[in-house]
């Protein structure tokens, strides 16, 4: 029996991440529609030459992300269509490491927002706020900003006052930037209130780490990032 950690282990991971973006691709391209219920596990298994462990931890990732919805002794249903763009913007092989990067992200940085919301300097204030600011300019004149958004997130590890936050985050630095380009990518496909709600949310953290509620500092970052994560999958 595999035990977590093992090669084993690590292997599975990588089939089920490899059945899931496959499945993924099939809903995104409309191969099975909303309301369309997914083959039997049985006939999954034999499509994709794996076991039924390696499967199941594949649907299971589809329901955390609210693609998918199972029913006992029904089966497993297609709860929305993501947006095409999604293969675009993240080619498949990349898609399940930015959703795994998204709850690595929401644990690391919203300890960081909380303690960040105790030890916050007026310098690193003011330069939260510029970042901020950046990021509105871009969403007003309808660029990525990219930047801008890592930029702010990196700055509230740094009020956070431990070099461990930072260090963390950087070390995740390139799947966390894949992630906000596919983010934000997506969001420039949307309508002004998807930007301006995405840019609502950086505001609240602003605000709770301005006013020194590390809670709410930590609700709102949390939240943002889990949203973030959400929304890769929103459909049209």
């Amino acid at each position: 029996m595999a035990i977590i950690g093992t090669p084993e282990a690590s292997g599975d991971r990588t089939l089920a991440d490899s059945v899931y973006e496959r499945v993924l691709a099939k809903i995104v391209n409309g191969e099975i529609p909303v309301g369309g219920k997914l083959p039997t596990e049985h006939e999954l298994c034999d499509e994709f030459g794996v076991s039924r462990p390696v499967l199941r931890q594949a649907l299971r990732q589809l329901r955390e992300d609210q693609v998918i919805v199972s029913r006992q002794g029904s089966g497993s249903y297609v709860t929305r269509k993501p947006d095409t763009a999604v293969l675009d913007f993240a080619p498949i092989g990349s898609i399940a490491d930015i959703q795994r990067t998204f709850e690595f992200r929401a644990a690391i940085e919203g300890e960081a927002a909380y303690l960040a919301a105790e030890r916050r300097t007026e310098k690193q204030l003011s330069q939260l706020q510029a970042a901020l600011d950046e990021l509105a300019r871009c969403v007003a004149e309808g660029e990525l900003g990219v930047d801008a958004d890592e930029t702010f997130h990196a700055l509230v590890c740094a009020a956070s006052d431990n070099h461990y936050f930072v260090a963390a985050r950087s070390s995740m630095q390139a799947n966390i930037l894949m992630g906000l380009n596919l983010t934000r990518n997506l969001s420039l496909t949307k309508s002004q209130e998807r930007l301006a709600l995405v840019q609502a949310e950086h505001d609240v953290i602003f605000s709770a780490i301005q006013e020194k509620k590390p809670d709410a500092a930590r609700t709102a970052m949390r939240r943002h990032i889990e949203n973030a994560r959400h929304r890769v999958f929103q459909g049209d």
